[in-house]
Formats: C-alpha cells, structure tokens, sequence
C-alpha cells in the first residue's frame, strides 16, 4: 500500500463509515487479534464497526477485549449478511482469497462497499481496491499496527487494541521463535508493553488455561507422532474417533504440529485432522530452513500459506492421505535431506 494510496484511505476514513472487519474461517489468534484490533482503533476514529466472523472461534481467545460484540455468520445469518450489504467498508484481515472466508465469501464479493486488505500470505486474489500485503510479516496483528502507524494514528492504540495485536504476533511467531519475528516485530511489542499490555497475563490466558480434554488428547496426538527419518520428516494424525474420546472443543489441536518439528532431526512435521463436518482431512505443515511448505501445500494439498507454515486438506479418508503423502514425499527425499 503505497503513500498515495493511504491518503485516499484515510480521506475515505475522514468521516463516519459502516465498517465490517472479516477474518477467515475457523480463526486463529492472529486472525482474531488482527480484528478486534483494527475494530477498536476504527470505534475510536468515530466509525461503526462490526467484527464479523464465518464460525466460531476458541474459547482460549474470547477474553480478548471486544469479543462480545463478535457476529458469527453461520450462526446469525441474516443478521451478518446485512451488515455485509450494507457496509461502506468492508476489511478482510489474514487471509487473501474470499474462499479463505468459507460462506461468506459470496455476500462479500457482491457487496459494494469498498474492499480493503490486510493480509501476510503468498499469492493474494486481486478483490480488493486497497491491499497491504507483505508476506515478510510475522502476522496480520504487525500489519494492523503499521497499517494505524500510516495512518499517523500509533497514539490511539491503547490497551485493548495492544493485548488484541499482541495475541496474534504472538501466536502466529509461536511465541517469537520463528524466522520472520525481526527487530522491528520486537520494537512493536515493546511499544505494546509501554500501553499497557500484560505479557504474562495473555500467555497464561491462551497457552495455559487448558481443559482435562485437551491435554488427553495432546496425550493421544503425541502416542500418534511418527517420525519418518529417511524424509526427516514427522507426523500425526488424529481421527473424528479419537477427538471425540476427547471431548474436542474448537481450538484444542492448535500448535499440536509443532511437536513433530520439535523432533530432533525433523526438517518437516504434518498433522492430519480427521474433519467429519466438512468430509476431508484437515492438513497443518510446518518446517523449518528452505523447505517451502506453502508450494508443497499448493502442488499436492488444494492449500498454501507461508514459506515455513501451511494448511491443505483432502477429500481421502485419514488413511489414503497418509499413504498418499508419504508416497509423495519419495520426489522429495534429496530436497528434505539437503
């Protein structure tokens, strides 16, 4: 998003507006954080604002502040839909293909508010009229914090909006471990802190606030993890059978594939989700070094995200997808050793 750009932006912002804030489909803590951001820095420019999520979310980030006033579309439809329509503008925040927004996607591609983007992964769909998209960002939270800082707006940002970015940049660099995490992401969490925001309080209130369900089924995931050393490569799987032993809420397998990368020698670890409501096989990859796992993702699995962290799915049952997987990664056996 250049200079010119931002001008016309705010001056679109310069008066009240009726703003929807999209995140995608079964949201993560970036995806929630991003939005609940950005919707209270918006209520504090004067505008209407309205979170407006596909599904529910985890109950490990429904204390972030605003998140009573979140619309869930499958669940109040006529509701969300209208908010759609008649939106002035509409933001989609870490994702960049409206299909990312499950049904949704289609009153939004037919509403004629303005579209603004905000997004960090690969290969964004050109739907909308305002795009940030910057795939060397750790999350879509760091965007939002420098989407409000062109904005010549960083002295708004006040608590809520701090523990809200905060959850996301921290989630989605796995607590400041991955690669993409630089000395600017450090410089906005120090920024962060100064407002206000309790590190350890948001720490504890997403990684260790577990139920007795969740950390059996960590048990069971961890009893699954196979690890395939000719690939370095590692992997679990989890069936509809065993997430039910477990009382599975929305949430609960979150993180669970970095297990397997943890894994001494392991270069690349999967997850493979059995998913009843949709009738596929949910797939996380992580890797670690030049594996790319998003092109990986996008060849074999109808899916993509970043360099070192992607999602995909199958239309097979848990065991085909395995097989399958495993037979594919014959073509990259030099790759993953190299």
């Amino acid at each position: 998003m250049n200079t010119a750009e931002i001008l016309d932006l705010k001056k679109i912002l310069s008066t009240p507006k009726k703003v929807v804030i999209v995140p995608h489909k079964n949201p993560d803590g970036d995806a929630m954080g991003s939005t609940l951001g950005l919707y209270h820095y918006l209520e504090k420019l004067g505008h209407s604002a309205t979170v407006i999520a596909p599904n529910d979310y985890p109950e490990f980030l429904k204390w972030i502040p605003g998140t009573e006033s979140v619309v869930i579309h499958e669940k109040e439809l006529a509701v969300a839909d209208a908010l759609i329509s008649d939106a002035d503008l509409i933001f989609t925040l870490d994702f960049n293909a409206l299909h990312r927004c499950g049904a949704m996607g289609i009153p939004i591609e037919n509403s004629k508010a303005i579209k603004v983007m905000i997004d960090h992964h690969q290969q964004p769909d050109a739907y909308a009229a305002f795009m940030y998209s910057d795939v060397t960002m750790c999350s879509t939270c760091q965007m939002v914090y420098h989407f409000i800082e062109k904005m010549g707006d960083l002295d708004l940002i006040d608590t809520a909006i701090g523990e809200a970015l905060y959850t996301g940049i921290m989630t989605d660099t796995a607590s400041f471990r991955f690669p993409l995490t630089t000395s600017t992401t450090h410089r906005v969490i120090a920024h962060l802190i100064d407002v206000g925001v309790e590190k350890s309080k948001i720490h504890n209130a997403v990684y260790d606030t577990n139920s007795f369900g969740r950390l059996q089924l960590l048990g069971c995931a961890l009893n699954n993890l196979r690890f395939l050393e000719v690939f370095k490569t590692a992997y679990i799987s989890l069936s509809n059978k065993e997430l039910d032993a477990h009382g599975f809420e929305k949430g609960d397998t979150e993180g669970l594939v970095n297990y397997g990368l943890s894994l001494k020698g392991a270069k690349f670890a999967v997850i493979f989700i059995e998913h009843k409501e949709e009738s596929i096989i949910k797939i996380s990859f992580r890797s670690k070094g030049d594996f790319d796992v998003n092109a990986f993702a996008r060849t074999h699995f109808h899916g993509g995200g970043h360099k070192n962290a992607s999602g995909g799915r199958s239309n097979l049952n848990l065991e085909d997808t395995i097989a399958n997987f495993i037979s594919i990664l014959e073509d990259y056996k030099l790759e993953l050793n190299s």
